[in-house]
């Protein structure tokens, strides 16, 4: 925000003012500026518009307000904030108050105070609002200070108060007195040092409302009061309150004889002046007492003598914060407490303050309260009822982001905040906006710390008031008449508002042209904030702020065209003018001063032909947004040649149709549009200018008549031009004007007229021998048949049925039907679109127009015309367009079905028989149409299921459909399927028995039964018999044998016997195996698959024996590899010897090669069988015990005889993975016995510590746990740590049933939950709201705090669910596989013989197994290290 740092010199250089000037600014009008805060209470009182929000809520009434000795009674401790005396309220610091829906002052506003503070700023108002206060340094009280402290030995400046006259009080106790004038003389030194050396510094300072008295409050205590006019001491009080404290406050209030003090010890006295018999008197009485509470802060209610009417001021109120709360009290006519308030959660560092002011709202002049403490500040509204109580209604609060130590209103819409880095803020109150920041650290502010420290007094003060006191400036800061005064150590700051010529001035001086507009324009439209010197009503106010906007305008123009650079690049100059030309014409127009745009403002930009043509620029969106009407000829005419010279010819356009150009050379302008090709402006100047509508028609016909009639291909501009005719001539029928607008009333009848004669004409005005006739109708016919008779239709529904309109309607349709039917130059769709037309004009009920029906008889053979094979398509929409829009009266329906069917129009016959009801012909159609055939079935399908059809409808179409079955199939198979199992699900047989064709029947039960195909079928319902179920297998192994086994996994309904002698019948022996696998023969299936391996090995061998080429072991990999997998899979459910019955044989067979003579086979050949075999070898070790293979091995006659050479790699192998199994499981197994052993030994700890409560009170009753010693009344203690009476758990009903016993539940951590009525017990004891392990002490063993000999609750041997819960949460610590499972898993696999039962079924892993799950993770870390 703009700061003015240097205080000698600013003020002179940006408002050229001398300080006397200044000064008489500052004081010499204190009643005026005292004015404006009135003028403005006026203002609030004329705008409603501008009054509080009608939302913010009351503050709930209060039947019986506290007394004031039962508010002195309360405990006010620091710890525990006051609320109101309210039952739903109790226990504000315990209790989230955002969950209760109250309006009450308590709840709404406590909370964590840190979630209320703003983070981000307001964004920087300068700009905005310009500079909003003046501040400037009083040079002659500052001077005098400074000397009083050299030369009297007065000290240091502490406190000031500010009347009609200044005073001053000083650290030595002197009072100085100053006067307000230009001078600032030192009118009266009050007090004297030796006074000050036993009173101590001048802590306050208070004047009354006349300026007559003077009150001075002391560091030690003492207060004295003074006579300013004769500066007479008139008494001195020592014992209006306890001695040893300092006064912090003392305040008159508006009644002369009575004054408020405010000690260091917080408590509040009322001081009673009285003079009798010459003598003068001073009596105390106490008002708040410090003991219950400490008082920092007070704050009377001033009325200025405008309002000493008000029926708020017989009660003299006075507002008081304590550390806790804020007070409301009456003084008159008898003490009495208005209103309490907490403060909430705040930072006990932070100051207490108090504002009053007089606002208006609703039309009513009321007293406001701004109160706050930290970085909230509430507004209360405080109003007097018609039965004599006060009622107190909260504001919108303002939440800010900084703390606060200072608040004063200086009129009743605008605040000024200080804040605790001196930093001032300037608020509008209603808005909370934030009009000016200022920076304030070089007044150095005199702090009050000392006193609230009462330092003169020894520091007998609490601590809570002593940190308030860090940040307290109440006695350096004094407003008086709109004016806040500052004072510093060395010097006195004015603050005041700046009136709003100022604010501007202030911008242009800164040469912030712009700001200053924008500035000027919020004070016309009366959106401006702080406003101060505008009076009167708006239209005056407005008058005088257009004034000086128009002096700126002024200046704003000379400046521009001042400071264009002169040489540079003409850009330069362009964006020079664009950033400022813009602003002129924009407040011109705002200001409605188009005579100063376009005489003085136009020619000023003149004299620069670069900002004449930015400012014609300008012009454009103003003239096309109708904003801007009555241009002077001169600008019209520079604005078109302008535009012209830049080639912006649309712009032209655009401007035209947006001008009043009558004031033209109207064939000038014409000339220039139609060379330009302008076409709308040129209608536009023919209609305007001329009111003449029929020259642009013919104007544009004689461009795109003769192409059209020549049979060309019309340009893209020309098409334009014909677009733009058909509008033209449509808004001319409506009466409407083209390109925008209306025609006058009066002319709309001859305009309709007009063009109708036009368009009737028998031939041209320039006529060649050889046209046609009816041009224009022709023409237009050709260009766009289906528009035009679109134009024409519109126009007909806007005809009155008179005489003339019904001759023209009749006349215009002879006209077409002659020269669209007796000529063969158009298009079948555009003769369809003319009898279309014909037929909605027939068809509406008032028709009047006659049209010979031998005409619809021609039309119909002219579209049905077999001899014409072109066109089909678009035919027939044309005929169906035509039927569709009434013109199926015209024809005799058999011979028009006859003559559709003839000519393949199958969506002509459609719409016949749907009128008919014949919805089964309506199948053949479908199916007879190439276009739409796969329609057919959703056809069917809506027929058969929506109903509203007959059942004799409904079973032709089933019978149609039945009939055609085959067709339906072949033309899509799913859709065929889905449709058969809809509706055709009894009679699937005779479906199949109609489809001869086997490989139709294939797809059809392939997109019937496989649930692949992607065809949604309940296939229990559909209940299909097993021999189609085999017959589809049947079909599957012909026509796609690789896919038999995939699909038999996912069919359900067949029968084992059967299809195994199908997969037989066709050699399928892999689908065979998989069949007997299923059926249970497992030694069947493996015999059919190792005849496989074994075969496909003698191929390999053979192969490699009598070629030279390299064979592919691939087929013997992939057979041995599903033989492995069947063996894997039912391993689990066979005992040894039918394990070794599977597993020797398939060893036996991969060996079987490598016995012969292994010069027949090549070297590579030998070791992919070599790995082939370790590859059986590895998978029968899971279910063979290792000496049982090594023994058959040896067993082998070859082997036994000394050829282990062969084997001695896979012997080795066997042996490594046996040593790193081994390896693995010790490995694993030392490291959970080491992990259960450490999660063993902190589950004990955790389970075996005791439990510390939070508090040593119960949590329900609040009372300490050893109140009931004479009873035998347990104490509970939960984990959580909050501590019950078991009596007091007993009433809130805190039991629950867990397996069968009771436990307590923590009353305070499961309230929150009490909707769902406990009904997830066992989920609540995992996560520790029921916490069954408690601590019990009965009364005999808690004579003392802390006892170490309370006992824990009986302990049982079974883990009770807290240690179940804890047990858990180690658990949920290690991610990944229980520990258990993994020793269960490994110890298993250490026996050969014992393995785990298998369950599930054929299809599932091998091995089900944890280590096989794919989230299988072994974490080998190291145990924690444990301390001893």
């Amino acid at each position: 925000m703009e700061n003015e740092p240097d205080h000698e010199n600013v003020e002179q250089s940006l408002c050229a003012k001398t300080s006397e000037e200044e000064l008489n600014k500052s004081f010499n009008l204190e009643a005026s500026l005292s004015k404006f805060s009135y003028i403005d209470l006026d203002k609030e009182l004329e705008f409603k518009n501008d009054l509080i929000d009608d939302k913010e809520f009351d503050i709930p009434q209060v039947d019986t307000p506290p007394t004031l000795e039962s508010i002195l009674n309360e405990t006010d401790d620091e710890d525990e904030s006051f609320v109101l005396e309210d039952p739903t309220l109790l226990n504000i610091d315990t209790i989230d108050s955002h969950s209760y829906d109250t309006s009450s002052v308590a709840s709404s506003d406590s909370g964590d105070r840190t979630n209320l503070k703003r983070k981000k700023k307001l964004p920087d108002s300068f700009s905005l609002h310009g500079s909003v206060m003046r501040h400037s340094l009083l040079k002659g009280i500052s001077a005098q200070i400074v000397s009083a402290a050299d030369k009297v030995d007065a000290g240091l400046p502490t406190a000031i108060a500010v009347s009609s006259l200044i005073a001053v009080g000083t650290s030595h106790g002197l009072a100085l007195i100053f006067g307000k004038d230009q001078n600032q003389a030192l009118r009266l030194c009050l007090g004297s040092t030796s006074v000050g050396g036993q009173y101590g510094a001048i802590s306050a300072l208070s004047i009354n409302n006349d300026c007559s008295r003077l009150l001075c409050g002391f560091a030690k205590g003492q207060i004295t009061m003074w006579d300013l006019a004769s500066g007479k001491l008139l008494r001195s009080i020592t014992d209006a309150h306890p001695p040893g404290t300092a006064i912090l406050h003392i305040k008159f209030t508006d009644d002369p004889t009575l004054a408020i003090c405010n000690d260091s010890g917080g408590s509040v006295f009322e001081l009673t002046f009285k003079r009798v018999m010459g003598v003068r008197t001073c009596e105390s009485r106490c008002l708040f007492s410090g003991s219950k509470g400490e008082v920092c802060c007070i704050e009377p209610l001033h009325s200025k003598p405008e309002l000493k009417d008000h029926p708020i001021t017989q009660f003299s109120l006075l507002a008081m914060a304590s550390l806790t709360k804020i007070l409301v009290i009456g003084l008159k006519p008898s003490l009495k407490v208005w209103m309490t308030f907490p403060y909430g959660r705040m930072d006990p560092s932070s100051v207490p303050l108090l504002a009053w002011h007089f606002v208006a709202v609703q039309n009513y002049v009321n007293p406001m309260l701004a109160f706050c403490r930290g970085d909230v500040v509430h507004f209360l509204l405080v109003k007097r009822d018609e039965s004599g109580a006060i009622h107190v209604t909260k504001q919108k609060h303002l939440h800010l982001y900084y703390d606060l130590i200072n608040f004063t209103w200086i009129n009743s819409r605008t605040v000024v905040l200080l804040d605790s880095v001196e930093k001032l803020h300037v608020i509008d109150r209603q808005t909370q906006e934030e009009l000016e920041t200022v920076e304030i650290s070089e007044v150095q502010l005199v702090y009050n710390s000392s006193h609230f420290k009462s330092l003169a007094t020894g520091g007998n003060v609490s601590q809570a008031l002593a940190l308030v006191g860090e940040k307290a400036c109440y006695q350096s800061i004094s407003s008086y008449g709109g004016q806040i005064f500052y004072l510093g150590t060395k010097s006195v700051y004015v603050m005041m508002l700046r009136s709003w010529r100022e604010r501007v001035d202030h911008l242009l001086k800164q040469d912030c042209l712009t700001e200053a507009l924008a500035l000027a324009w919020s004070f016309h439209e009366g959106k401006a904030k702080a406003v101060v010197g505008l009076s009167g009503d708006a239209s005056k106010r407005k008058a005088i702020v257009a004034d000086r906007m128009v002096e700126i305008l002024f200046h704003y123009a000379d400046r521009a065209l001042k400071k264009c650079p002169d040489q540079g690049k003409i850009q330069v100059m362009e964006q020079h003018f664009q950033d400022t030309v813009p602003v002129i014409v924009d407040y011109c127009l705002l200001l409605q001063r188009k005579d100063l745009l376009f005489s003085q403002m136009y020619d000023k930009l003149s004299e620069n032909s670069v900002a004449k043509g930015v400012f014609l620029e300008c012009l454009e969106p103003y003239i096309l947004s109708d904003k801007l009407v009555g241009i002077t000829p001169q600008v019209m005419k520079d604005l078109i040649v302008h535009f012209q010279d830049k080639k912006l010819m649309e712009n032209v356009e655009a401007l035209i149709v947006h001008m009043d150009i009558t004031s033209l050379d109207i064939q000038q302008v014409v000339l220039m549009c139609w060379e330009n090709r302008l076409y709308d402006a040129m209608i536009y100047v023919y209609n305007r200018g001329m009111n003449e509508f029929i020259s642009p028609m013919e104007k544009l016909f004689r461009v795109i008549a003769p192409p059209l009639n020549a049979g060309k291909t019309l340009t893209d501009e020309q098409v334009v031009m014909g677009n733009k005719l058909l509008v033209y001539i449509s808004c001319c029928l409506a009466g409407r004007a083209y390109p925008l607008g209306d025609i006058p009333e009066d002319l709309v009848p001859l305009v309709k007229n007009q063009v109708f004669e036009f368009l009737i004409r028998l031939h041209s005005a320039e006529a060649s021998p050889e046209e046609e006739v009816y041009p224009y109708i022709r023409t237009l016919l050709h260009f766009d048949t289906r528009e035009f008779l679109n134009v024409l239709a519109l126009t007909f529904e806007d005809f009155k049925n008179d005489k003339q309109a019904v001759e023209y309607q009749q006349r215009i349709v002879d006209i077409l039907l002659k020269v669209m039917v007796e000529n063969s130059d158009f298009t079948p769709s555009q003769v369809g679109c003319l009898f279309t037309f014909l037929a909605r004009q027939l068809a509406k009920p008032d028709n009047t127009l006659f049209v010979n029906r031998t005409l619809f008889d021609q039309v119909l053979e002219f579209l049905c015309s077999p001899d014409d094979d072109s066109r089909h398509s678009e035919r027939q929409q044309v005929l169906l367009e035509l039927l569709q829009a009434g013109g199926i009266v015209q024809f005799e329906e058999s011979r028009l079905i006859r003559m559709a069917e003839k000519a393949e129009f199958y969506q002509i016959c459609e719409f016949m028989y749907e009128r008919e009801h014949q919805y089964d012909k309506i199948i053949d159609c479908y199916l007879r149409d190439p276009l739409r055939e796969e329609e057919v079935f959703n056809y069917i399908h809506n027929i058969l299921s929506i109903p509203g059809h007959s059942a004799e409808e409904k079973q032709s179409v089933w019978q149609k459909a039945m009939d055609h079955i085959e067709e339906l199939v072949s033309l899509k198979p799913c859709k065929a399927a889905e449709l058969v199992a809809t509706h055709f699900s009894g009679h699937i047989e005779t479906v199949i028995k109609k489809l001869q064709n086997q490989v139709l029947l294939f797809k059809f039960l392939r997109s019937l039964l496989d649930p692949r195909e992607g065809i949604h079928i309940n296939q229990e319902l559909l209940q299909i018999s097993p021999c189609i179920t085999e017959q589809f297998i049947e079909l599957l192994c012909q026509f796609n044998p690789t896919q038999v086994i995939e699909t038999l996994q996912v069919l359900e309904c067949y029968r084992l016997e059967e299809t195994i002698q199908i997969t037989q019948k066709y050699q399928l022996h892999e689908v065979t195996a998989y069949l007997l696998e299923k059926k249970g023969d497992i030694h069947g299936a493996f015999l059919i698959m190792l005849e496989r391996l074994q075969s496909k090995l003698q191929e390999v061998t053979h192969q490699g024996e009598n070629t030279r080429e390299d064979p592919s072991l691939k087929d013997v990999e992939d057979t041995m590899v599903e033989t492995i997998a069947l063996c894997q899979r039912n391993s689990h459910n066979l005992n040894q010897q039918q394990r070794e019955a599977l597993w020797f044989p398939l060893l036996e067979a991969m060996m079987a090669p490598q016995k012969l003579s292994s010069s027949a086979i090549p070297h590579l050949h030998s070791e992919a069988l070599k790995s082939l075999t370790m590859q059986v070898l590895n998978s029968m070790a899971a279910f063979i015990a290792l000496p049982s293979i090594l023994q058959r091995i040896l067993q082998d006659p070859v082997y036994g005889k000394g050829k282990l050479g062969e084997i001695q790699g896979l012997i080795l192998g066997m042996l490594d993975t046996f040593n790193y199994e081994q390896t693995l499981l010790e490995t694993t197994t030392s490291l959970l016995n080491q992990d259960l052993h450490w999660s063993l030994c902190n589950l004990r700890a955790s389970v075996t510590r005791g439990l510390n409560p939070k508090q040593d009170y119960c949590s329900i009753c609040l009372q300490q746990y050893k109140r009931r010693q004479e009873m035998a009344d347990e104490i509970i203690v939960f984990s959580c740590g909050h501590l019950y009476h078991s009596f007091c758990l007993q009433n809130k009903e805190c039991t629950v049933e867990f397996e069968g016993r009771t436990r307590w539940t923590c009353y305070k951590c499961s309230s929150s939950n009490k909707v769902g009525k406990l009904s997830e017990n066992s989920s609540e004891i995992k996560k520790g709201r029921i916490t069954p392990s408690q601590v019990k002490m009965s009364p005999s063993y808690h004579q003392s705090k802390g006892d170490p000999t309370a006992k824990k609750g009986t302990s049982e041997p079974v883990l009770d669910p807290q240690q179940i819960q804890a047990f858990d949460q180690l658990c949920r610590l290690y991610r990944g596989s229980s520990r258990l499972a993994l020793l269960t898993e490994l110890s298993q696999n250490r026996s050969s013989e014992s393995y785990r039962p298998f369950s599930g079924s054929q299809s599932a892993p091998a091995f089900n197994s944890i280590f096989q799950n794919e989230n299988f993770q072994l974490q080998l870390i190291p145990p924690p290290v444990t301390e001893d």
